[in-house]
C-alpha cells in the first residue's frame, strides 16, 4: 500500500525525516485509482536495482508483502490475460456459493496452488480459479516456468517476534493511526473522488475506517475490526514467509546478531 500516494497514515509510510535520511524508492509512485500489481512491481523494482547497484551499494528490500518479494526474487510467471467476465462470474459465485465452495473447487483443479491458499482469501482462491477456467491450466504450472533474480548470493533476513510482543505492538500501531487523523484522511481520499470499491481503499485500515463512515460499525468496533484484521494478516505473512528455508530468523532486539549475519554475508 506504500507505492500509492495519500496513503499514508493506513500504510505505516516512513515519516518525512526517515525518507530524507535514507534514500527509499518506490514510495508515493501511483495514484490510488491505480491497480498496482506484481507485474509493476517486478519491473520497477528491477529498474531501482540496477539504478543502485550501478552505485555500488546493495538494494535492500524491506516489507512484509510477500506476493510481491517473491514475484521479484522467485521469478513472474508469464499468465495470459483473464477475460473480465470470468473473474465477475467468479465473483458471483463466491456471493451465492461461498468462498469455501470456491476453495474447493481450487483444490480439484489446481490442489499444489490450493494448499497455500487459505481458505478465508478470496483474491488468492480467485485468482487460481479464474487463471484454470480461462487458459485450462493450473497457476502451479505458470509457477514452474518463472525465473526470478534470486541467486546463492542473496540474503534473507526474517525479524520474529514473539506473538503476545507482535500483538502489543499491532495495538499501539493501530491506536497511533487513530491518533495521527486516520479518519481524516479516509475522509479527504473519498472527497478526491477515491471510492471504497478501489482495491487501495480495500485494504486492512481503509475499508474498516470506510465503514465506520458510512455508518455500518461504530468508531470503537472500526478500531477493533483494524486490530484483528492486522493480527490475521501477520500471521498469513509468517505462514508465507516461513515456506522459504533460505530465510535466517531473529527476534526483533538481536541487532548484533544480525549485523554479524550481514557482516559473515559481505565478507
Amino acid at each position: 500500500m506504500q507505492v500509492y500516494r495519500l496513503l499514508d497514515i493506513g500504510s505505516g509510510k516512513p515519516d518525512q525525516e526517515q525518507l530524507q535520511r535514507i534514500r527509499h524508492y518506490l514510495i508515493d509512485i501511483v495514484d490510488p485509482d491505480y491497480r498496482f500489481t506484481a507485474g509493476d512491481f517486478v519491473r520497477m523494482a528491477r529498474e531501482a536495482a540496477v539504478e543502485i547497484s550501478s552505485k555500488g551499494k546493495i538494494p535492500l528490500f524491506v516489507g512484509g508483502t510477500g506476493l510481491y518479494l517473491d514475484s521479484f526474487f522467485k521469478g513472474l510467471s508469464h499468465i495470459p490475460p483473464v477475460e473480465n467476465s470470468v473473474r465477475l462470474k467468479l465473483y458471483e459465485e463466491m456471493e451465492e456459493r461461498g468462498l469455501i465452495a470456491l476453495h474447493r473447487e481450487l483444490m480439484e483443479v489446481d490442489p499444489e496452488f490450493a494448499e497455500k491458499v487459505h481458505p478465508n482469501d478470496p483474491q488468492r482462491i480467485i485468482r487460481g480459479l479464474e487463471v484454470y477456467r480461462e487458459t485450462g491450466r493450473s497457476l502451479s504450472c505458470f509457477y514452474k516456468s518463472r525465473e526470478g533474480a534470486e541467486s546463492e548470493q542473496t540474503l534473507y533476513i526474517g525479524i520474529s517476534p514473539e506473538k503476545s510482543e507482535l500483538h502489543r505492538r499491532i495495538e499501539l500501531r493501530v491506536d497511533s493511526m487513530m491518533e495521527k487523523g486516520f479518519v481524516d484522511e479516509v475522509v479527504k481520499l473519498r472527497g478526491m473522488g477515491y471510492t471504497p470499491d478501489l482495491p487501495s481503499m480495500k485494504s486492512i485500515g481503509y475499508a474498516e475506517v470506510g465503514e465506520y463512515l458510512d455508518k455500518i460499525i461504530t468508531y470503537n468496533e472500526s478500531v477493533e475490526k483494524i486490530k484483528s484484521m492486522t493480527k490475521k494478516f501477520a500471521k498469513r505473512q509468517i505462514t508465507w514467509f516461513k515456506r522459504n528455508k533460505k530465510i535466517v530468523w531473529f527476534n526483533p532486539e538481536d541487532e548484533k546478531k544480525i549485523t554479524k549475519e550481514i557482516e559473515n554475508w559481505l565478507n
